[in-house]
């Protein structure tokens, strides 16, 4: 059964614009990307959606990346869109790696923000722990949530994106919009990164990274260059592996110089 994912719709004013699709990380929603969104918005039509787990998206049995990239392709025939460029960060260049080897007809071109494709160690324990931490039920404030979670995780800026997500139901209690037992529970299909010997796309690939995050490495190079033989590697430095939150605008012009080759 196939999921079908929550997404917000934006078209230019320009007939026959191309399509960009959007695809935020693990935690996050649609709105993670809306700066870069706004800055593609008079040049491209634009499809943002959420993950499945996520947003507003359905909670699903078993997260997998597979899951993502069918739901996906779905919503993409459903609205009609026959060719896109993708753009992920995290988790959502995951999906969007493994949406253009499975279905490279489709896909004009690919920006890949500050992740490889491959498997990684598990570094959200502290994440978890934090989530769990929030006893919801007795909650009153954001602020009271944001103290809980202190313990396990130190940054303050992973708090407050973390809070993003937490809302008050009709009934007035509160509840992540993130699906934190599931997640957890499918971590391994989120941290690794399966592909099989024949598989490539050898359309337009930009990787950007944050020159001081540790996610995309010169060990990454030969997989990416079999997966992605045309793959291009830009560097943003002085930022982290939250390169489009840090510095947004080199981002921005980044992405639309990729988009406009």
């Amino acid at each position: 059964m196939t999921i079908s994912l929550n997404y917000e719709q934006f078209e230019c004013d320009q007939s026959e614009a191309p399509w960009v699709v959007l695809i935020h990380g693990l935690f996050g929603n649609l709105d993670n990307l809306a700066v870069l969104r706004r800055a593609l918005q008079n040049d491209f039509n634009v499809l943002a959606i959420d993950l499945p787990d996520h947003g507003e998206s359905p909670w699903v049995e078993t997260f997998t990346q597979a899951g993502c990239v069918n739901a996906l392709y779905e919503l993409l025939a459903q609205q009609s869109i026959s060719k896109c460029h993708l753009i992920g960060h995290s988790l959502g260049g995951k999906v969007a790696m493994k949406m253009a080897l499975h279905h490279p007809g489709i896909i004009s071109s690919l920006i890949v923000l500050d992740i490889a494709p491959t498997s990684y160690q598990p570094s959200h324990q502290g994440v978890f722990a934090g989530l769990k931490k929030v006893d919801l039920s007795s909650i009153s404030s954001r602020k009271e949530a944001d103290n809980v979670m202190q313990t396990e995780i130190k940054i303050a800026g992973v708090r407050q994106f973390l809070l993003k997500s937490l809302y008050q139901d009709t009934q007035g209690h509160w509840q992540w919009r993130f699906n934190v037992a599931g997640l957890e529970k499918d971590y391994v299909n989120i941290s690794s990164f399966e592909t099989s010997q024949d598989q490539q796309f050898a359309g337009p690939v930009t990787f950007i990274k944050g020159g001081e995050s540790d996610y995309i490495t010169r060990e990454h190079q030969s997989t990416i260059a079999q997966l992605f033989p045309a793959a291009k590697a830009k560097i943003v430095e002085g930022v982290g592996h939250w390169l489009h939150a840090e510095k947004p605008q080199v981002v921005n012009k980044l992405v639309l110089r990729a988009l406009q080759q």
